[in-house]
């Protein structure tokens, strides 16, 4: 049983917002919409705005922006009170496709902007109708310009610029030194970087770098991920298991009467990192909208379990030819 001063370690998420370098603010936890179907993202998205929840994450690589949509318009929300993300696929990294690209999220999505715009990955692929355009052994088949990422963001700057169709951009699995690149060769700062983030990869070389440029970090897979087309890998890193039984996490999870999903989550917070969770189903949308304020000594427990241990790297995604 939780003491009463446990229970008393709990912050209201409507209330609990992160501040860009735009001057937005982005709510700290949202939901995320990876490998959901369109039916079940449609109710999960109408369940997550009825809990409270004002951020919701997508991208066109997840083919379920229409069904998105579709839910906030019929959730009774109104759109200004959503912060709206989508993400720029790789076959669409030259100059001349990404705002056509984004058009056509925003046609799907039915709204006139975003709240943040995200480029996928440093990772340029063939453009054509082919999301995902593959060779005969399953690997994405790169871009024969090899556009560079630096051109693609100058093509989403002068969008954010000119243009009221997206209020902020970002970029999502930069490596720290891409986004220093990025940086060097750039006009607008990134408002955000959206990377892979739990106590098994705390990543803290890219927080303390967006810290020092002022980038807010939005976390993804905050509960880790035990994909067994990655186990033999991760085996060599240390992990075994699902972080929600980690020892230390099952542990903190019972001093604050909470379950291991909401001390995941609330843990980023506490790093002051925006998070992603995801979920199709309403009662575990419901109970990770929750934040609870970690004691010192529990997050720094929760650091302690670093292990480098990345579910979802570029060559994972696209194959051996896009090691980042």
């Amino acid at each position: 049983m939780a003491s009463t001063q446990t229970r008393t370690h709990v912050a209201n998420p409507t209330e609990k917002y992160f501040r860009l370098n735009t001057g937005a603010a982005i709510p700290a936890i949202g939901l995320g919409t990876w490998q959901s179907e369109p039916e079940q993202v449609k109710n999960a998205v109408k369940a997550a705005l009825k809990f409270g929840y004002r951020h919701i994450d997508t991208a066109t690589i997840y083919d379920n922006e229409d069904a998105i949509g579709d839910a906030i318009q019929e959730s009774g929300v109104p759109r200004s009170g959503i912060f709206l993300t989508s993400k720029l696929w790789s076959n669409s990294h030259r100059t001349e496709d990404v705002l056509p690209a984004l058009n056509k999220s925003l046609q799907k999505l039915k709204t006139d902007y975003l709240d943040m715009y995200y480029m996928h990955w440093p990772v340029a692929l063939k453009p054509g109708r082919e999301l995902f355009p593959k060779d005969e052994n399953g690997h994405g088949v790169a871009d024969p310009l090899d556009t560079d990422y630096v051109v693609t963001w100058k093509a989403m700057e002068r969008i954010f610029r000119e243009t009221k169709k997206v209020r902020n951009i970002g970029v999502s699995n930069f490596t720290v030194a891409q986004l220093d690149r990025l940086l060097r060769n750039s006009e607008v700062v990134p408002a955000a970087i959206q990377i892979e983030l739990h106590p098994y990869n705390t990543r803290g070389d890219m927080r303390e770098f967006a810290k020092d440029h002022g980038i807010h970090v939005s976390a993804y897979s905050p509960f880790g991920n035990l994909n067994p087309t990655y186990s033999n890998k991760l085996k060599e890193k240390g992990v075994e298991g699902k972080l929600i039984d980690d020892p230390v996490v099952k542990t903190i999870a019972q001093k604050y009467n909470a379950t291991p999903n909401q001390i995941l989550i609330s843990f980023q917070i506490a790093l002051g990192n925006s998070v992603i969770s995801k979920s199709v189903h309403a009662e575990r949308i419901n109970e990770n909208f929750t934040i609870i304020v970690l004691d010192i000594e529990d997050v720094f427990s929760l650091s302690k379990l670093n292990k480098n241990a990345q579910f979802n790297t570029a060559e994972d995604t696209f194959g051996p030819d896009f090691v980042l």
